[in-house]
């Protein structure tokens, strides 16, 4: 029998609703076969008439996104329908992507469907958009992440070198900060001794790669943070981010202003608090969020993370109308989870938001002024 979790390997689930990020064609070409897969098994729920219909390719697709296998062995064995929740019409589509690179059975019920509109729109990373839209190939580096200063899983060297292996030349270190001790918040002395580690890491790579020097503050009710501003003051960039009071139904615009406004505010990262399909999270009048914002060039972030993938490309229209610039990260904790990044690219696709407006598509000289710039007030 299969199971899901290999003995050592950390499995990252991924689903692929929101934004069906890594469409069939790119997913092929950079060897996720089961991303692949799981995004036509969506596709293929998309189409259906029922939600009764729907559910089986979704399920499906769950299953086989967090395998710590490829679905190709499991063909090649035989035992793909030994995956909990693969029935013979998903495997049929799943043992076409692996040995045709494509499936005949979702093309046909895409020419026959009156919903195949809504199959193309899920296509973010692999469509071809124009217009300056920002694209994988313009993302230099990653501005969330944590490490093992905080609730991350690995050292910043690591994390360096998998950003690297993704062809990155740069990422923002990110991990909490002191006021949110369910994270393992970092303390500013550990906060001085990681950046000694930092300065170490960044000499170390003589200018190939760059490590930032971030924190993720949390954003209080009032809407001032956990950090003071002296404090502050000691980071590249401030990373201010909701992590309570989600789940209330009043308006929480002041506290959102508050945060933006704030000294030393960088992005305002994961700004609804939102999880994907289950918490909407806070609820504030985002044009004037996304005007002040822009006012003071904070950046607006897209967190990639399947579990979050807030702000969505809806709200991020929004803010692109609003003026606003934007950071697409993934809110990784872990090497394994820096793939999350495509999430956030993709819901920018979507959105229509150019690279220009990306920091992470910025030279690390536009980076520094910037984020300078956003210093000057502590």
């Amino acid at each position: 029998m299969v199971t899901h979790r290999g003995p050592a390997k950390k499995v990252v689930r991924r689903p692929v609703r929101d934004a069906r990020a890594a469409a069939l064609a790119d997913a092929v070409v950079h060897d996720d076969v089961n991303m692949a897969a799981a995004a036509l098994l969506y596709d293929m729920a998309a189409l259906q008439a029922t939600e009764r219909s729907q559910f089986g390719y979704k399920r499906a697709a769950k299953a086989i996104i967090g395998l710590a296998v490829s679905v190709a062995d499991l063909v090649v064995a035989g035992t793909l329908r030994e995956i909990p929740f693969v029935g013979p019409a998903s495997a049929r589509i799943i043992t076409e992507v692996v040995e045709q690179g494509r499936s005949p059975s979702v093309e046909a019920a895409i020419e026959k469907s009156t919903r195949s509109s809504q199959v193309a729109s899920q296509r973010a990373l692999s469509a071809s958009i124009g217009g300056g839209t920002v694209g994988r190939a313009d993302y230099r580096g990653d501005f969330q992440m944590h490490s093992a200063w905080s609730d991350g899983g690995e050292a910043v060297a690591t994390m360096a070198k998998a950003c690297m292996a993704l062809g990155q030349t740069c990422l923002g270190i990110t991990d909490h900060s002191y006021g949110l001790p369910i994270a393992r918040g970092m303390s500013m002395t550990d906060a001085v001794r990681q950046h000694h580690e930092i300065d170490k890491l960044n000499a170390a790579l003589a200018g190939r790669f760059r490590v930032f020097k971030g924190i993720e503050a949390n954003i209080l009710a009032d809407g001032n943070l956990d950090l003071q501003p002296v404090e502050r003051a000691l980071f590249e960039f401030v990373v201010a981010s909701p992590h309570s009071l989600l789940r209330r139904p009043e308006d929480q615009t002041a506290r959102m202003l508050g945060a933006v406004g704030g000294a030393g505010v960088t992005i305002l990262g994961h700004p609804r608090g939102r999880i994907f399909n289950s918490r909407p999270g806070v609820t504030a009048d985002w044009s004037r969020v996304f005007a002040l914002a822009a006012k003071k060039r904070v950046a607006i972030e897209l967190d990639g993370n399947w579990h979050r993938q807030d702000i969505d490309f809806e709200l991020a229209r929004h803010a692109l109308d609003a003026g606003c610039i934007f950071a697409l990260d993934s809110d990784a904790h872990s090497s394994a989870e820096l793939r999350f990044s495509e999430y956030a690219i993709a819901h920018a696709r979507l959105a229509g938001i150019p690279s220009a407006r990306v920091i992470n598509c910025w030279s690390n000289e536009e980076l520094d002024e910037w984020m300078e710039e956003r210093r000057a007030g502590l």
